[in-house]
This record gives structure tokens, sequence and C-alpha cells, in this order.
């Protein structure tokens, strides 16, 4: 499993790795578990402009479909092409190979959740 030290969550599920004005974005362990096995994904345009909580695409899986949103805000520099093919990377390796996109030019966003934060959220979310 990669090292997912200094990642941090946003509410909605995804996830971002800062380095410097540059970040990567995914979805958890946690919302890639609820959705079941993911079989599309819908990814934003290379130079498209994200703010932070902004709808940056669409992942579908078995189960059902759903918006992604961006943690950060930045514009797209690259989006995850391998899951054109391999949608299924989302599922098995959530903070590795099934990275969704790379921003770059990202600000902070004071609302995500460190390890500790999140893992308490998704434990009350999991009780209600």
């Amino acid at each position: 499993m990669p090292d997912q030290s200094g990642l941090r969550f946003a509410e909605t599920h995804e996830w971002v790795k800062k380095d410097g004005d540059s970040a990567t974005v995914g979805i958890s362990e946690y919302a890639q578990s609820q959705l079941g096995d993911v079989i599309y994904l819908e990814l934003p345009a290379v130079g498209q402009q994200l703010d932070a909580g902004a709808r940056l695409g669409v992942i579908e899986s078995v189960k059902a479909a759903s918006d992604l949103y961006s943690p950060v805000t930045g514009e797209v520099s690259e989006v995850n092409q391998d899951l054109k093919d391999h949608p299924e990377y989302v599922n098995a390796d959530p903070y590795g190979k099934g990275w969704v996109v790379k921003l770059r030019g990202v600000k902070d966003n004071p609302k995500l959740l460190d390890q500790n934060a999140y893992d308490t959220f998704v434990q009350g979310q999991a009780g209600s």
C-alpha cells in the first residue's frame, strides 16, 4: 500500500496529497468500499479550473453513480487515463494506481480532515 502520510480528506470522501503547489486527488478506501466495483469514471478535461467543493466528475459502480468533488482549488494538469480501461484500479489501489486527477496551482482548503479526523468522521457515518 502506498504511503498515506500527508493525505487530507474531504467529507465527500476524496483525498488529496499536496506536493508544493501541485496535488494528486483520488477517492478514499472507505468510499470505494461503499461504492462496490467501479465500472466507469467521467473525468474533467486537462486545463479545467476547479474550485474546492466543485464537481470534478462522476464515478459509476455496479451499485450507483456518484459525483466526485475537488477537495482543493486548482487547475487539472493530468487525468488518470488508465482508469478508462481499468476503472477497477480505484477499488484495488485507491491511494496508488487508482488516483483520479492531478492539479496545479493548488490552494489550501482548511476544511480538509487529517487521517484521524477522517476516520472518526467515517465511523460516525457508518453508525448512522
